[in-house]
């Protein structure tokens, strides 16, 4: 998170069992509220994973207790879909139920299931089989400025006026530091690059931050090309979901139509993503 520390008044909680780490809260102030971590796309209460429910429970009661000794006012919080954990646990929503939290958003999270066979619908499948008229290839690769620069930064003002979260040079430094995690795949037609997708791999499951192509790229399907591959080629490394964000506008107010189909199409399925609110 140290990257965008000059965006977020940093305010990441750690909790102790004596000496051992048994959960982290990532998270930033604004004046007496804090928030799960505003630069992150997931948050809320991340616990060691053999935890037990009364242990969890006890966590919460801390962190609540030390927030409101701190003197803060509410705490927002963004949970984690339930397939990042590896046994879906969901005890701490309850624990912030009994405890007065109050649900105040509720996002569709898209995702393949990879434990599943593949549910790719017919006409992706059948425009995926064409590829080879087209001469499209892929691979995966250093070159983040290509992709950014060429494809997602005009994809992006073009079609919503809008940047990426991370810039070029905050994509790049992060990929330094988890090299293993965060990694490139782009589309090439007759060496020009059309389309790319950029992912960052946690242990169960492969999250698709971003992804975007041309207009020459849209004619050849090759953003649904790139996609069927990588849906492959992690079921086969034994990843078990492949996350392929929301499908949400305006703070979650609306619905990206034309996009939740697409994540349909490509065998996704919807996983909910709640956000609670505490008066403390």
């Amino acid at each position: 998170m140290e990257y965008h520390s000059d965006r977020f008044e940093d305010f990441s909680l750690l909790v102790l069992d004596g000496t051992k780490l048994v959960c982290v809260l990532p998270a930033n102030r604004k004046g007496d509220e804090i928030f799960s971590h505003q630069g992150l796309t997931y948050g809320g209460f991340v616990t060691q994973e053999k935890l037990k429910s009364e242990a969890v429970s006890a966590v919460v009661d801390a962190v609540i207790a030390f927030l409101r000794e701190q003197q803060f006012k509410n705490l927002f919080l963004k949970q984690l879909p339930t397939f990042y954990a590896s046994g879906g646990k969901q005890q701490t929503d309850w624990f912030l139920f009994q405890r007065g939290a109050v649900l105040y958003r509720k996002d569709m999270n898209l995702a393949v299931n990879l434990n599943q066979p593949l549910t790719i619908s017919k006409s992706k499948l059948k425009h995926f089989r064409r590829v080879s008229e087209f001469d499209l290839s892929y691979k995966q690769t250093d070159d983040f400025a290509s992709f950014w620069n060429l494809v997602l930064l005009p994809r992006l003002s073009e079609k919503y006026d809008v940047k990426p979260v991370h810039s070029l040079e905050e994509i790049e430094k992060l990929q330094r530091i988890f090299p293993q995690q965060i990694k490139q795949f782009s589309v090439y037609h007759h060496d020009e690059i059309v389309a790319g997708i950029t992912v960052f791999e946690s242990d169960w499951v492969v999250k698709s931050q971003y992804g975007a192509t041309t207009k020459l790229g849209e004619q050849l399907r090759a953003l649904d090309y790139l996609f069927i591959h990588l849906l492959e080629h992690y079921q086969k490394r034994g990843k078990h979901f492949f996350d392929m964000g929301t499908v949400h506008e305006n703070g979650g107010q609306n619905v990206n139509w034309g996009l939740l189909n697409q994540k349909e199409e490509l065998g996704c399925s919807v996983y909910n993503q709640d956000f609670y609110t505490l008066e403390l």
